[in-house]
C-alpha cells in the first residue's frame, strides 16, 4: 500500500503540473516534443506533462527606455540623446520562436536606429524636429521587429543633452534676446506716451481757455507740496497784454 500511495501521489502531481492558467493579458505558446504545436488563449488550459511545454508571453504594451546615446550631429556637435519605445507583442509564436529575447533585441535595435537617424540632422533640427525624427526611428525599428511579431506603437525622444559651452552660449543668446525685446517694448511705450502728450497739447491749444485750465490744475498740485518758492502763473491772454505793455 505504501508504494501504491507513493505512485498515486506522483501521478496526481504530474496531472496537476499539466494544468496551466493563462491570464487575460497573456498568450501561451505550446511546444510538443520541442516543436511548435499551437497557441493557448486566456483561461484554464491543460498541457500533456513531460511531452509538452507552454511559454507564456505578455501581450500588453510595454514602455522601454533607450539608454542615453552619444551622437555626433551633422554639424559636428556631440550631444546625448535618449528615448522611450512603446511596443507590444502581436504574434506570441514569432516572439518566442524567432528571437531569443525580444525586449532586449528591440532595445538594441532602437539604440542603433537612434544613433543613425539623429546623426543625419543638425543640432538645431534635433531641437525643433523631434516628432519627425521620432517617426523615422519608429519606422525603421518597426520594420525590423515586425519579423519578430513585435509592433512598435510609438517612439519618443526624451532628453537632448547639449555640451556645457553650447548651453552657456545659448543662455547668453537668450539673455541678449530678452534684453533686446525689453528695449523695444520700452521704446514703443515711450513713443506712444509722447504721441499721446502731443495730441493732448494740441487739443488744449485749440480749446478756448484750455491752457489756462491746465495751468490752474498744475498750480493746484504744486500748492499741495511744501515749498519755499512762489510761482505766479498768468493766463495766456493776460501774459500777452503784459508783454505788449513792457515793450
Amino acid at each position: 500500500m505504501g508504494v501504491l500511495a507513493v505512485f498515486l501521489i506522483i501521478f496526481v502531481i504530474i496531472i496537476l503540473s499539466g494544468i496551466k492558467i493563462v491570464n487575460q493579458y497573456e498568450r501561451g505558446v505550446v511546444l510538443t516534443l520541442g516543436r511548435y504545436s499551437g497557441m493557448k488563449n486566456p483561461g484554464l488550459r491543460i498541457v500533456v506533462p513531460v511531452f509538452q511545454k507552454m511559454h507564456k508571453v505578455d501581450v500588453r504594451t510595454n514602455a522601454m527606455d533607450v539608454p542615453r546615446q552619444e551622437v555626433i550631429t551633422k554639424d559636428n556637435v556631440t550631444v546625448g540623446v535618449d528615448a522611450v519605445v512603446y511596443f507590444r507583442v502581436i504574434d506570441a509564436a514569432k516572439a518566442t520562436l524567432e528571437i531569443n529575447n525580444y525586449a532586449f533585441a528591440t532595445s538594441q535595435f532602437a539604440s542603433a536606429a537612434l544613433r543613425d537617424i539623429t546623426g543625419n540632422f543638425e543640432m538645431d533640427e534635433l531641437l525643433s524636429r523631434r516628432k519627425e525624427i521620432s517617426a523615422q526611428i519608429k519606422e525603421i525599428v518597426d520594420g525590423q521587429t515586425g519579423k519578430w511579431g513585435i509592433d512598435v506603437e510609438n517612439v519618443k525622444l526624451q532628453n537632448i543633452e547639449l555640451p556645457g559651452d553650447m548651453k552657456r552660449a545659448m543662455a547668453r543668446q537668450a539673455e541678449a534676446e530678452r534684453t533686446r525685446r525689453a528695449a523695444v517694448i520700452t521704446a514703443e511705450g515711450e513713443k506712444a506716451s509722447s504721441q499721446a502728450i502731443a495730441e493732448a497739447a494740441e487739443m488744449l491749444a485749440k480749446a478756448q481757455g484750455g491752457m489756462s485750465i491746465r495751468t490752474l490744475q498744475t498750480l493746484e498740485k504744486i500748492s499741495r507740496e511744501a515749498s519755499q518758492k512762489t510761482v505766479i502763473v498768468l493766463p495766456t491772454d493776460l501774459a500777452g497784454q503784459v508783454s505788449k505793455f513792457m515793450k
